[in-house]
């Protein structure tokens, strides 16, 4: 696995390359990331580096007592991270607590990266909509437009298997993906525009890694 960031999604615009051609690519806003901890193997049983970002004066207690080590002794209303996530690795020795990563730092155009979301939810959706069954028969009397069709056998086994292909909740899951070309890294206004579409809506969370 390797070091990531944690940013938030913009949307999708399009912009030119070097070469004139125009590419649809997707707006991510990744803050400098600060290393809030690091996991150890004696300690914790693995190795991560534990990251956070969007930074409030207004943390509840929990929250704030576990980011205690990164207030300065006499401080008081230190801006902390309130999105916290993890990114495990095999060596951690290049990290240390305090330690900002930024978007100009870990990424460059051409990179491959792999982005992680929850995708959109869509609710309640049927076979169709969720796993592309096709339609019945429209004529010579046929009223299977949009059924599911035979789940199962009658006598035996007597019920429905586990895991059969119906309608039921679609979307609102933790998506990955894989091998999306960095287009631009913006260090300036702390912006990385990737190839494609990534999971999610506008302004969720999102997580990038290099592929």
């Amino acid at each position: 696995m390797s070091i990531g960031l944690i940013g938030r999604k913009v949307g999708m615009t399009q912009v030119f390359q070097d070469d004139g051609t125009m590419v649809g690519v997707s707006v991510l806003a990744i803050e400098p990331n600060v290393v809030t901890r690091l996991r150890t193997a004696d300690r914790d049983g693995y190795t991560a580096v534990q990251l956070g970002t969007e930074a409030t004066a207004s943390l509840n207690k929990p929250r704030a007592g576990q980011l205690a080590h990164l207030v300065k002794a006499g401080e008081k209303g230190t801006a902390l991270p309130k999105t916290i996530r993890e990114f495990r690795l095999e060596d951690i020795d290049a990290y240390e607590v305090g330690q900002q990563l930024s978007v100009a730092e870990l990424f460059s155009p051409g990179d491959l990266v792999d982005v992680t979301g929850v995708s959109k939810g869509k609710g309640f959706a049927g076979h169709i909509k969720r796993h592309h069954f096709g339609r019945g028969p429209t004529t010579h009397g046929s009223d299977h437009h949009r059924e599911p069709g035979s789940i199962g056998p009658g006598t035996t086994p007597g019920r429905v298997y586990k895991g059969l292909r119906m309608a039921g909740h679609m979307g609102d899951e933790r998506v990955t993906t894989k091998k999306l070309r960095v287009v631009r890294a913006d260090g300036e206004n702390n912006l990385l525009l990737v190839r494609g579409s990534v999971p999610g809506a506008r302004g969720s969370l999102i997580l990038v890694r290099k592929a």
